[in-house]
């Protein structure tokens, strides 16, 4: 017998100012003209092969594409990535869920992060309601816009709110044009309106933090920023307003667009910094996709790139540029590994700190 499902609008959410939040906009952000941590020499001529490889991208036009994981800007990179972004050396940037979920909450409160493990034995783990009911309604009203994640939250941040229409409105905008590619996104925010009464104004929610925000910075430069979640991932799931429909069509939207970059990656590069699933596992992905589309009209798969890829962990003491384990190594089973090195052009693995990688590579950019 298959058991009931758990019934999300019964949920107690929390004001987040009441959460104790362990890091904060203050004690984290990095001056990008300070000097950088300290690390090796064979580290050090890693990042300098990588600003090499960017400056040749750039030069050529190609995508130079920034994947990153949460914890490089709960580290404190956002005015590095936002130095990055401005001066033209990244023109791609991706996370995941958690990712975006950190950006908004700096952005809104100044400080981020929670006690998993207290939290989640009193049911208070993730039950933050402006957290989750903001990053809904930006979602929601970037569907309007055909908008992906990256690109509506950015906006909502950058732009303090958004802008909702009435009911009668979207009804009517549906009514006159019944096979338009909105009219899910217009059903979804009138019945996410009917069942919360919901806004059909301007809503003004003030980030006094947004240049903390990474999604802001993206949005600002127009650089494009696309997000990878999963439903049921990130805490926005733990929250009345949680709607798979308006996360999904934002997500798909950003697949695409990550796709786009993809498709322009000839002699270009990835960085993929701190993060180990999401990462690899929608590069291959859109990779298949590009060269799926290319290969039906005749055109050579994507090539000349160069992937690198930087975590803390050893890379299982395998040299990656002779290619994968054996099934028979532990390195075999380090993803964040084994799926770029199967992605044609060259690879290398740093083993370094994040926040330290990107703050040598900006000043090493910035010389050029």
């Amino acid at each position: 017998m298959y058991p009931l499902p758990l019934d999300l609008s019964k949920l107690k959410v929390f004001p987040l100012t009441e959460r104790r939040s362990l890091t904060e906009v203050e004690s984290i952000l990095v001056d990008p003209d300070t000097h950088p941590a300290p690390l090796s020499e064979a580290t050090l001529a890693r990042v300098a092969a990588c600003a090499t490889e960017i400056r040749a991208a750039r030069e050529r036009r190609a995508t130079v594409m920034l994947i990153y994981g949460a914890h490089l800007l709960r580290n404190g990179a956002a005015l590095i990535l936002d130095r990055l972004m401005a001066d033209g050396w990244l023109n791609h940037l991706a996370t995941n869920g958690a990712g975006t979920i950190h950006d908004w909450e700096y952005a809104w409160l100044g400080r981020s992060t929670e006690s998993v493990e207290q939290n989640v034995r009193t049911g208070s783990f993730g039950t933050w309601d402006e957290t989750g009911r903001n990053i809904h309604l930006a979602l929601l009203a970037g569907g309007l816009r055909h908008q992906g994640y990256g690109g509506a939250l950015g906006q909502f941040i950058s732009e303090d709110g958004g802008d909702f229409p009435s009911s009668e409105k979207l009804w009517a905008e549906i009514q006159s044009n019944p096979e338009d590619r909105l009219n899910p996104a217009r059903m979804e925010w009138i019945e996410m309106q009917r069942t919360f009464g919901l806004p059909q104004c301007r809503l003004i929610v003030e980030h006094l933090w947004k240049h903390a925000s990474i999604l802001a910075s993206a949005w600002n430069h127009q650089v494009p920023l696309t997000v990878h979640p999963g439903i049921g991932y990130d805490i926005i799931a733990n929250h009345p307003f949680f709607n798979g429909a308006v996360i999904g069509r934002a997500a798909t939207r950003d697949f695409e667009l990550f796709g786009g970059s993809v498709e322009n990656l000839d002699g270009g590069v990835v960085l993929s910094v701190g993060s180990a699933i999401m990462g690899p596992q929608v590069f291959e992905k859109s990779l298949s996709c590009v060269n799926n589309i290319r290969l039906q009209s005749g055109r050579p798969i994507v090539q000349g790139h160069s992937i690198c890829v930087v975590d803390l962990q050893d890379g299982g003491g395998w040299d990656w540029s002779q290619g994968e384990p054996p099934k028979t190594n532990p390195a075999y089973y380090l993803r964040f590994c084994k799926s770029y090195s199967r992605m044609g052009g060259t690879m290398q693995y740093v083993q370094a700190d994040n926040l330290a990688f990107m703050h040598h590579l900006y000043h090493l950019l910035k010389k050029s």
